[in-house]
Order: structure tokens, then C-alpha cells, then sequence
């Protein structure tokens, strides 16, 4: 932590986070020590566009998880990086609006929002809120299914629970979508420039509670060391950057954040 504190010290500071940034707010993640044991293969990009059933599946599991993940609320982590002056900005890979909630001013969020839902036909946008009345509607008693949360705000369920799912299109007649990025699409080429624009104006990269096994999240560190800047990561459990960083701080970030503010 001392050197951490040193390595960061009066420098404008770049933010990383990953769903390990939220596991103390009760989010599961997905590969570190207190993850659930995953039952099925992440949802991919292409299976949601080309099948309906595909999409019922989700929306069914994300009508039953969506109550309790939009009620998580951020922990003394993201509130300490919202108060901490020298962040230029917060790229993360989470879909939980979290550091908005703790009031965090420039925030990039990678791979989008639950929070937000999209029409893929005519590219309107409207609130994840809105749609759960909608689907609850449709589908009376869904919230009584038995469910276990996962990571990305839906529910494991089997197949057969929901075959007479019925999912709402957008009003245009369009197939809605959240507005995240699934497995096997790519994060759109403008956000990822503006990411590196907040990275560009800042002199240290951190990395907070991410793995960073999928390349989305790497390319920062990759970046980093192109801009020959010093990558610091504090996460619980091994990290693809582990041989990249100047620091490296094993330990819970809502634990030592708010130190490691406080001294920097």
C-alpha cells in the first residue's frame, strides 16, 4: 500500500474497474474467489439477434434478477474514487451504473448499462425500469420463480420454466435489446477512442477489481505501457497485468481505497 500510495502520489490518475470493484455491494463477479460456479456458457451476441427463443431466455432470467440488481447500491470503493480529485476519469467494464450512483463525473462505461434498453430496429432507447413493468404484464407470476442471481443482473433458470415466455417488442415493432455488449460483439470504435482520450490525459493507469482476461479491459494496460505510463493494480486473485504493473496490491478494493485516497 505504501508504494501504491507512492506510485500515485500528486499524478493524474486513470481509473480501470472491473466487477470485483463491486463484489462488495453484493454483485456476484465472474472469475475471482467469490464467484458463483458458472452453469452455462455467457450469452453471445449473434445467438440473441438470430433467435427468439435465445431472447426469451434472457428476458425471462433478467425479469427475475433486474428487481434486486437495480437496487445495489455503490460501496465505500466507489465512493472514495468519486471524491478523490486527481481521477481524470473512470473506464469500466461493469453494467451497473454504480459509479454513477456514487456520483462519479466522468465515467466511460465500456460495455454499456442494464440500465438502458435499445430497439434494434429503430434505435430508440428507453429506461430498463420501463420494460419490467412491461414484462411482468405479460408474464403474471414470473417473479415467483425460484432463481439464482448472477453476475450481469439476470437469473439461472432452466430452459423449461420459461418456454411460454413472452417478450414486448419496442414500439415500432422491433426486437429490443439491453444496451450492453454481449460476448463475440465489440465495443464501439468511438467509445473505446474516448476511453483512450481519458487515459491520454491522465499519468498512471489503476486497476481496480479486474482480472482482465478479456482483451476490452487489457488494451488499456497495452496502451499504458505504449505511452511508456506506469500501471498500478489492486485486485483479489491473479491479473493478466500482473507482470506489467509497478504495483501490484492484492486486497479488497472497498477496504483500501479509501486509505489509499486519503493518502495519495
Amino acid at each position: 500500500m505504501e508504494r501504491l500510495a507512492q506510485l500515485l502520489a500528486g499524478k493524474r490518475v486513470c481509473v480501470l474497474t472491473g466487477a470485483g470493484i463491486s463484489t462488495e455491494s453484493g454483485i456476484p463477479d465472474y472469475r475471482g474467489p467469490s464467484a458463483p460456479a458458472r452453469r452455462r456458457a455467457p450469452l453471445q451476441h449473434q445467438d440473441f439477434l438470430r433467435d427468439a427463443r435465445t431472447r426469451a431466455r434472457y428476458w425471462a432470467r433478467s425479469t427475475l434478477g433486474w428487481p434486486r440488481f437495480s437496487r445495489f447500491l455503490p460501496n465505500a470503493a466507489h465512493h472514495a474514487l468519486a471524491a478523490w480529485p486527481a481521477v481524470t476519469g473512470v473506464i469500466t467494464q461493469n453494467v451497473d451504473r454504480l459509479h454513477h450512483k456514487a456520483g462519479q463525473r466522468e465515467v466511460l462505461e465500456l460495455h454499456g448499462a442494464l440500465a438502458e434498453v435499445c430497439c434494434l430496429r429503430c434505435g430508440a432507447r428507453s429506461p430498463r425500469d420501463a420494460l419490467q413493468v412491461r414484462l411482468t404484464e405479460d408474464n403474471p407470476g414470473v417473479l415467483h420463480w425460484q432463481h439464482t442471481l448472477l453476475p450481469d443482473g439476470d437469473a439461472d433458470l432452466p430452459d423449461a420454466v420459461v418456454e411460454d415466455f413472452r417478450v414486448p417488442p419496442c414500439g415500432c415493432g422491433g426486437v429490443l435489446k439491453p444496451d450492453v455488449v454481449f460476448f463475440g460483439d465489440t465495443v464501439p470504435r468511438p467509445r473505446v477512442e474516448a476511453a483512450f482520450a481519458l487515459l491520454h490525459a491522465s499519468e498512471v493507469l489503476l486497476v481496480v477489481g479486474s482480472s482482465l482476461t478479456v482483451f476490452s479491459g487489457y488494451r488499456f494496460v497495452l496502451r499504458a505501457r505504449e505511452l511508456g505510463l506506469p500501471v498500478a493494480v489492486l485486485n483479489v486473485g491473479p491479473t493478466r497485468a500482473d507482470g506489467d504493473a509497478a504495483v501490484k496490491v492484492e486486497a479488497w478494493a472497498a477496504q483500501c481505497l479509501p486509505e489509499l485516497v486519503q493518502r495519495s
